[in-house]
This record gives structure tokens, C-alpha cells and sequence, in this order.
């Protein structure tokens, strides 16, 4: 208890779904005190979200969670099949089958992932316990007040047991809503929600085993029927998940109260499948629940108490979107908060989380209606299938007629490319900030490099692209993305160009990370000098990560020969790229290539702690390259950044 009878903490989180228990397991990792509370008396037994996307999948691998999540053995979608009915009356048949995340998405994971949550959230509860937090449960949020009587934890909190005999008032910083769809908290707050489309549904959802001579029911599937609609998803433990709506506001009887019990989703399914059949041998998990477009107007009114999650944003589970959504939503405002509790960053940076989230779910309501309004007005034909999916060699026919007749890229095909990139996760593209450099950004330098004028192929506020490399300490072939951890830290990638182009400029690199006024001095570890030996991404900051990577074979690169005393500390972060890729099949340092960078003279690339890239920078001879940095860093960090003394670190 502190010295007032109050107990204090970093934050108090409510609710133990996947937006609340991602956040939570970042900040219990750096070091904070939290309060996790959850009105449930455990984990989710069965049920609710199940779809982990690729970019999910690449999120929980570079939190060192995706091998707990696969020891599941969790179903893995590559395919969706479109089945349609027959002319003739006489039921439903295939009419198209295609990639779920196409080659022309750079993605490591190109499936999505099937779990229920619960299996999911005991991956983060186990996390958390591992750092001292345990989720407070059955409890329940019963008030709250921003009343600022102690500057340092200005939000007062009121909790109490589920069954009412228990109370807690507390004193936190932060206070973050992971409530789902009905948060007492967004209440309180008297934020609104925006219904985007007009039209409700009903939803029946179904997860069993199933004995059945449909071809497809290993695969995610879209199955349009006289009969009515459902959607296929295979999962973990041999069972299938269907999808069924029960009522629609278009209905002449709408109501969106509508239930429908197992025996009537059942009959429906069997009319819906014909002419093929299908008996449950067991139903492990049923609900029914209305569905509306909503958008929450604001993610927070203080900067104090945020939402994110289901509270926020709700729509079709058509995209598979609410968990993946959540995850970024609890990625994003994660490193901000520690950002700016660590002191690294100004306050006023907690308002680009509102900014850049409300952004992304904007886009996910739109096209989650505009993927449901195209599929419902006319079926893709096949040419269209295979002019979509043109890159996936399982379609090899569809393609041959795609090219023959010349098929133009039109609605559909456009709509199948964009609603791909966005269902995987990697459409996730934000807007110009303080973090995500544009021409109108305060660091203004010649030496910035972008997308725009061609400089570059990145493009900030979008995710690092993916790149093999080999590590040169061990000679092992890496993921160059997943190098460094999700450890709240900017990672600085210094391309390296050849070695014997670049020796002088990367020296100057060097030498002016060495200078006090620089952004990397200003933010070094005050125990530096008592690092362990070690440790392997922070030894002398906790902001930054530093890894560098050369055009030339691993054999030719001796680390101290060719790197400074700063970069080869960083001794398991150099990399040669000398791994050839069919993306780039002509290019002799496939990573360099993939940036669009020089691959003689290379270049730095900034990448947000959440792995978005921030900017890219020239790597150029004299003090050009930091000066450039420290002033992409100054718009944001609490120290004013530059000058020209010298510290040694």
C-alpha cells in the first residue's frame, strides 16, 4: 500500500480479451505495475474470435507467443472455395477455389490460423504470470474520474466483485477499456458510436464435429445457396466452425432480437448444403448475436483512460478481423505509453494512437461492407477468380483463360486484391505523423528518402518488408524482420551497401551516434557501464536496436574489421544479404533490392517499435545521415536533440 492507504499503479486494465491481454503482457514485459481485472471467472472456454491472421501470426512470433499458439495444432487456412447454387435447382456446386493470402503479398505466413480465443488468451495469461500479473477475477469496473488530485496518478478507479461483496478503490495513471462491445467505461465517457451501414444481421455461429460427404469442409468456404448463406472454417480438434444468418434489417420481418435454436441453424445448414449431408456428432459451442457497422467517435478524451478492441469498432465476422484489429490497437498504444512513461517521448504523442487506430478500423468497416455488397450483387466468373488470383499456381487453369481473354482488372478483381492485402494485415497503412515521415514532416533534410518521388520502395507508416538474410555470428538464414524482438524499442537498420563503398560513410555513421547531442547518446542507459555482456539489443540504449547489413557474402565480412566500436557491439545484428529472392531474381543483394535501396551505397531505415517503418534515410560520408535522424527524432522525443560535443559511449 503507498503511504495514503491508495494503492497505485502504471495502469488498470478491464477486460481479458485479446485487445486488453496483448497490451497487457507488452507493458508487464517493460517493467510496469497493472491491474488487470475481468468479469468473467476464467478464460474463455470455447468460442468467440478464432482467426489469427498472417500479420497476427508475424506480431505473436516477434513477441516469442507463436509457438505456444501452434502447439495447438490449430487449423491453417491457404484456400477459400466459392460454391454457388446449380441452375438447375438441384443445389450447390464449386465455382471457384483461391489463395486466402496471395503471392503477390510478401507474407511468411500465407494462411490464417484457427483457435479459439481461449486457447489464445491462456498463451498471454501464462506470459503475464511469468511477469508477476495475475488477471483479478470475477471483477468488475464500477466508476472512475480523471480528477487529477494527484498529478502523477490523476485517474481515480473503483472496482468491485462480480457478486458484490468485495471493493477496491485504487489510483492509476492509465485506465484502459478492453470491454468488447458493451463497455461500462465508454458509457461513462459518453462516447457515441457511428453505425456506418444501415443493415443489421442476425448471426447463428455453430462450432461442432461434423460427419459429412461435402468435399470442402477442411477449407474455409463461402457457400451461397437458394436455401441461404453460410461460411465455412475449419479448426483445431477435427471441428468446423460454420457461420449462418438467421435475419437481416432488409428482412420484411426484421427483428434484431431474432434467435434461432442449434435444431433450427442445423435444418437450415443441411437445406444450404444439399445436395450433399451433414450430421453433427457433437456441438461444442453455439450463439446467436445481432451485427452492426460501428465506430466508436473517440478512442479517448484525455490521453488517461483509452478503449480499444470490440469497444471501439464492430462489424461482419465475414473479414475475420475483431481479434486482429484488437492485437494492433494494443500493439500501437503499448510502446506509446511506455514511450512516454520511460521518458523518451513528449506526452502529446498518446494522440496519434486515436489518429492512426480510428484510421484503420474506418478502413475495415468500409470494406468490410463493400466486400459484403459485392459478393452479395453478382458471383465472380472464373476468369475473374483467376485474373485475381493470377499468382497462385493451384490456379494454373483459371489463369491460362484469365490471360487469354485478356481479363482488365475490374471491380471484383480490384476489390479480391485490396480486401487480401487488408484482411492479412498488410494492408495497414497510416497516415503521415510525427512518426511517419512525409515531405510535410519537421525533419526537413535533402538526404530523406521516399516511396513518393521513388527513392525508396517503403512507405512509411506501412510494415518493414520482409527480407532473408544470413547472420553472420552464426551463419544461420533469418528473417531479417524478426530479428529484434517487440522490446519497445526503434530498430535502425544500416544497409550497409559494400563494404568497400560504404567503410568511410558508415565510420561518420559511427561517429556521430557517438556525439552527445545526438539522438542515440541523449537516450543512452545510464548503466551502460554494467550491461551484461549478453545482452544483445539494448546494450547501450533502451530506445534503439541497431543491426547492419552488407552486400557481400558471410565468409568476406570480419564484424570488427568492417564495423565501429557501436555497431559491432550489436554483434548478433550483422547480416549479410546474400540470399537470393524470386521477388528480386536479379538482384545480387535481395534485401537492399527489396527496400529499394542502392545496393552499393545502401541506406538506414528506421522502423517503429511496432515494426511500421518511420523513415529512410541516405547513408551518405560526413554527419549528414545522423543530422537527418536526430531531426526525424526530435519532432517527437522529450530532449532537444543535436550539437556537436563528443561523447565516447
Amino acid at each position: 500500500m503507498s503511504s495514503s492507504g491508495v494503492e497505485k499503479y502504471d495502469i488498470v486494465i478491464v477486460g481479458a480479451g485479446p485487445v486488453g491481454l496483448l497490451l497487457s503482457t507488452c507493458l508487464a514485459r517493460w517493467g510496469y505495475k497493472i491491474k488487470h481485472i475481468d468479469m468473467r471467472p476464467e478464460p474463455t472456454l470455447t468460442g468467440r474470435a478464432d482467426g489469427i491472421q498472417p500479420r497476427s501470426l508475424d506480431l505473436l512470433r516477434n513477441m516469442g507467443l507463436k509457438r505456444q499458439i501452434m502447439a495447438h495444432e490449430p487449423a491453417k487456412v491457404y484456400e477459400v472455395a466459392f460454391w454457388d447454387p446449380r441452375d438447375n435447382g438441384k443445389g450447390i456446386h464449386r465455382t471457384g477455389t483461391w489463395a486466402s493470402c496471395p503471392k503477390f503479398i510478401d507474407a511468411r505466413y500465407p494462411f490464417t490460423t484457427l483457435l479459439h480465443q481461449g486457447l489464445i488468451e491462456r498463451v498471454f495469461i501464462g506470459d503475464l504470470e511469468k511477469n508477476g500479473v495475475e488477471i483479478q477475477r470475477p471483477w468488475k469496473i464500477t466508476g472512475f474520474k480523471n480528477d487529477g488530485k494527484d498529478k502523477t496518478y490523476p485517474v481515480e478507479v473503483s472496482i468491485g466483485h462480480v457478486d458484490g461483496n468485495k471493493a477496491e478503490t485504487m489510483r492509476t495513471k492509465y485506465l484502459f477499456s478492453g470491454e468488447g462491445a458493451r463497455s461500462f467505461i465508454r458509457e461513462q465517457l459518453g462516447v457515441q458510436i457511428t453505425h456506418k451501414d444501415p443493415i443489421a444481421h442476425v448471426w447463428g455461429v455453430m462450432d461442432g464435429v461434423v460427419r459429412t460427404d461435402f468435399p470442402d469442409i477442411k477449407m474455409k468456404c463461402t457457400i451461397h445457396s437458394d436455401a441461404g448463406s453460410i461460411m465455412v472454417i475449419p479448426r483445431e480438434d477435427n471441428m468446423v466452425r460454420l457461420y449462418i444468418q438467421v435475419a437481416s434489417s432488409t428482412d420484411p420481418d426484421w427483428n434484431p432480437r431474432k434467435q434461432a435454436t442449434t435444431e433450427e441453424v442445423q435444418a437450415s445448414a443441411k437445406k444450404i448444403f444439399k445436395p450433399y449431408y451433414v450430421e453433427w456428432d457433437r456441438v461444442e459451442w453455439y450463439s446467436v448475436y445481432p451485427i452492426g457497422q460501428g465506430i466508436a467517435d473517440k478512442y479517448t478524451l484525455d490521453e488517461r483512460v483509452f478503449m480499444g478492441g470490440d469497444c471501439c469498432h464492430t462489424h461482419s465476422p465475414k473479414a475475420g478481423q475483431g481479434m486482429n484489429t484488437a492485437f494492433l490497437d494494443a500493439q500501437n498504444l503499448a510502446w506509446k505509453i511506455h514511450h512516454v512513461e520511460a521518458g523518451f517521448a513528449d506526452r502529446s504523442i498518446l494522440s496519434s494512437y486515436e489518429s492512426e487506430r480510428k484510421l484503420i478500423a474506418e478502413n475495415l468497416l468500409n470494406f468490410d461492407a463493400a466486400y459484403a455488397k459485392l459478393f452479395s450483387q453478382r458471383q465472380p466468373s472464373a476468369v475473374e477468380v483467376g485474373s485475381a488470383s493470377a499468382d497462385n499456381p493451384r490456379n494454373a487453369e483459371a489463369e491460362k483463360a484469365a490471360n487469354s481473354q485478356h481479363a482488365e482488372e475490374n471491380e471484383f478483381v480490384k476489390m479480391f486484391k485490396a480486401s487480401c492485402e487488408f484482411t492479412s494485415g498488410y494492408g495497414v497503412a497510416y497516415n503521415p505523423n510525427i512518426y511517419n515521415w512525409s515531405e510535410d514532416h519537421p525533419a526537413q533534410s535533402p538526404l530523406f528518402l521516399s516511396e513518393k518521388k521513388g527513392t525508396t520502395k517503403l512507405r512509411t507508416g506501412r510494415i518493414l518488408t520482409a527480407a532473408t538474410v544470413t547472420r553472420v555470428a552464426d551463419a544461420n538464414v533469418v528473417h531479417l524482420e524478426q530479428e529484434i524482438p517487440m522490446n519497445g524499442s526503434f530498430r535502425i537498420y544500416i544497409f550497409g551497401g559494400k563494404p568497400d563503398v560504404t567503410k568511410r560513410a558508415i565510420v561518420d555513421f559511427a561517429s556521430n551516434l557517438n556525439k552527445k547531442g545526438s539522438f542515440y547518446s541523449a537516450f543512452a542507459r545510464s548503466d551502460a557501464s554494467e550491461v551484461s555482456y549478453h545482452e544483445r539489443h539494448n546494450p547501450h540504449s533502451r530506445f534503439f536496436t541497431l543491426a547492419t547489413v552488407f552486400n557481400a557474402k558471410r565468409p568476406d565480412i570480419e564484424i570488427r574489421d568492417l564495423l565501429p566500436e557501436v555497431l559491432a557491439r550489436y554483434n548478433d545484428h550483422v547480416y549479410a544479404d546474400d540470399v537470393w529472392d524470386k521477388r528480386v531474381p536479379n538482384a545480387r543483394a535481395a534485401a537492399h533490392a527489396k527496400m529499394g535501396l542502392s545496393e552499393e551505397k545502401g541506406g538506414v531505415v528506421v522502423v517503429r517499435p511496432d515494426a511500421y517503418v518511420g523513415c529512410v534515410v541516405s547513408l551518405v560520408e560526413g554527419s549528414g545521415t545522423v543530422d537527418a535522424l536526430n531531426e526525424y527524432f526530435k519532432a517527437f522525443t522529450s530532449k532537444n536533440l543535436g550539437g556537436d560535443e563528443r561523447a565516447q559511449l
